[in-house]
């Protein structure tokens, strides 16, 4: 076998069998839904990235296995699709990835192939920029010196289809000559990080050294860790981590000590629908894993066994999560004395500089093909933008967001949206948004999409002539949108002018006369627009406003709209005057502000 830990040869899956290893490296060929189910229940196959792909194949087999005569049977290959994603509840990737080469089925088997294989590609590459970022991390907060790291579970090839993440990123240390010692937790009960884990450093020269769970705390109090890497199986909007049980001790011994606590993951692994760790479902295995060893009894029978798979690590104990777009979440509470961590605003930086510095149109694709799944940039409707410096890469006009790649993009000045020469791409008429948005803000990153819990209260309160003011109060959720108001927001909503250099206009209109604006706004009709430090913030900020967006709705609040003095109000900072106006109902016409909220 090669680097890659997952090969599809001519109708079936060919991998790697985890559970001979180290002694026996064996090779799994699977053919049918049942075996490829089979194989990620028993951790055959394991690792969040890699039971996605394995799971992907599935359906590949299962859409082959029921198309006759050209007619794909899309009920009985979903059916199989909910059986695979059952099979591990906690990792998101395995429902991300079923879902995604799911909504292929209607157009037949090679369709949902391409789409796997693809995902497969992808994945390689996503491993290396996140361990790339992941290692150029670690180098900032431990600088000058050889590292010692502690690890754990298994995180590399085996886990994913190729390199790895955390320990990819080890991979990357060890290049650059920054490694001295990786300690390796044994990961009980089922032993992924002596058996896997010791196998692939091994694998790889990357000295290394065994230890027992319960010996990590200890190492750490005597000075023999500098940095913790680990994995990740799920990241909620918060940032809590969902990963291999005994991660969170150690997240808690490495704050203890004043360790950096660094979670390497891709994109996929974050799960944009669940907010905080307290709704993760935690899967629990069999007692016997427990109870005894290597298929000997260690404890006494009928003995009641505790045996979560995973545990869920609280956002502010975790120093950053970095995925192949950067730094996408922090501690949200830093000890300066105990926490060696830049500040926000530094790390922020960091990670649009490697995002740009790399190559911002790969991460601009990646995102636009994941919204474009999720029915948020519908065919070619949407844009997404990155700055740098002077000007902005933006997608291209009249393309298929399903289908973008790198390039697909076009460079335009911030100072008066005009392309570069000699592009094969044109820009899109909404450049002018992005780039009101770049000459009036310090954004990074702008992202305009079509969701529809969004774009229908966009279309419920805007005005076909004038900027009118959404107010949202007290969700929870306010919080994730960047304003300096955490119970409520005002959202201002742009006319959608059949010119959209005047809707940009009007944008930067407002957002000169409102430097405190919230890094969020919408077009009557025609979706939102937000943005922030980096790419995975913009897109962060879309989500949370879209997820406000289908709270008010859900709601069935009675709606109002604000316009004329009252959004000059709003304008001067006083929105606290304007609201009680319309809690009055003293506003004039349709000089109302909309007051939605639990209370």
């Amino acid at each position: 076998m090669d680097d890659s830990s997952l090969i599809w040869d001519d109708g079936a899956l060919v991998t790697i069998d985890q559970r001979g290893l180290p002694h026996e490296v064996r090779e799994l060929r699977l053919t049918t839904v049942d075996q490829i189910i089979d194989a990620i229940r028993v951790l055959a196959i394991r690792g969040a990235p890699a039971i996605g792909i394995a799971g992907a194949f599935g359906v590949v087999i299962a859409t082959a296995a029921n198309t006759a005569d050209g007619v794909v049977d899309v009920a009985r290959v979903e059916a199989d699709a909910e059986r695979i994603t059952a099979t591990r509840p906690t990792a998101v990737n395995l429902a991300w990835a079923v879902r995604r080469v799911t909504a292929q089925v209607p157009l037949g088997a090679d369709a949902v192939l391409a789409e796997t294989l693809a995902i497969l590609a992808e994945d390689g590459r996503v491993n290396r920029a996140a361990a790339t970022n992941a290692a150029d991390l670690v180098q900032e907060l431990c600088p000058d010196r050889p590292l010692r790291v502690l690890t754990h579970c298994n995180t590399g090839r085996l886990a994913t289809s190729a390199f790895g993440t955390a320990i990819g990123t080890l991979r990357v240390l060890f290049e650059r000559d920054a490694i001295e010692d990786v300690l390796v937790d044994e990961t009980r009960p089922l032993l992924q990080g002596a058996r896997l884990t010791a196998w692939e450093l091994a694998e790889a020269g990357i000295p290394h050294r065994l230890t027992i769970d319960s010996a990590a705390a200890w190492a750490m109090a005597t000075g023999q860790v500098d940095c913790v890497l680990v994995g990740a199986d799920r990241v909620t909007v918060n940032g809590d981590v969902a990963n291999k049980i005994g991660t969170y001790a150690l997240a808690l011994a490495a704050r203890h000590h004043g360790i950096p606590f660094i979670v390497v993951a891709p994109e996929s692994t974050r799960d944009p629908n669940m907010a905080t760790g307290d709704d993760i479902v935690v899967e629990q295995r069999a007692a016997a894993e427990v109870t005894g060893f290597g298929g000997v009894p260690t404890a006494p029978e009928g003995t009641e066994v505790f045996n979560p798979a995973f545990d869920v690590t609280p956002a502010d104990l975790v120093t950053a999560v970095v995925t192949e777009l950067g730094v996408v979440h922090r501690a949200a509470t830093v000890d300066a004395d105990s926490d060696p961590v830049a500040t926000p605003a530094e790390t922020s930086m960091r990670a649009v500089d490697r995002v740009a510095a790399r190559d911002p149109a790969i991460a601009i694709a990646s995102i636009a093909r994941e919204l474009y799944q999720r029915g948020w940039m519908p065919g070619t409707a949407g844009n997404i933008s990155v700055r740098i410096g002077e000007a902005a890469v933006i997608t291209g006009s009249g393309l298929s967001k399903g289908e973008l790649s790198e390039r697909d993009m076009v460079t335009v000045r911030v100072l008066d949206s005009a392309p570069a020469p000699q592009q094969q791409r044109k820009p899109s008429a909404e450049t002018t948004i992005h780039t009101a948005v770049y000459r009036t803000t310090a954004a990074a990153a702008v992202v305009h999409i079509h969701p529809p819990y969004a774009t229908t209260l966009s279309t419920q309160t805007g005005s076909p002539d004038e900027v009118t003011t959404l107010r949202i109060a007290d969700f929870e959720l306010i919080k994730g949108l960047g304003g300096a108001d955490p119970a409520a927001i005002d959202i201002p909503v742009f006319p959608n002018w059949p010119d959209v250099a005047g809707i940009g206009t009007d944008i930067e209109r407002y957002l000169s006369e409102n430097p405190t604006a919230p890094p969020v706004l919408s077009i009557a009709g025609h979706g939102i627009t937000t943005w922030g430090d980096n790419l995975s913030q913009a897109r962060d900020r879309a989500e949370c406003l879209e997820a406000l967006c289908e709270l008010v709705i859900r709601t069935g609040r009675r709606q109002a709209f604000a316009t004329g003095d009252c959004s000059q109000v709003a304008r001067n900072d006083t929105a606290g005057d304007c609201s009680q106006v319309a809690r009055n109902d003293t506003a004039r016409s349709r000089d109302e502000i909309l007051e939605i909220g639990l209370t």
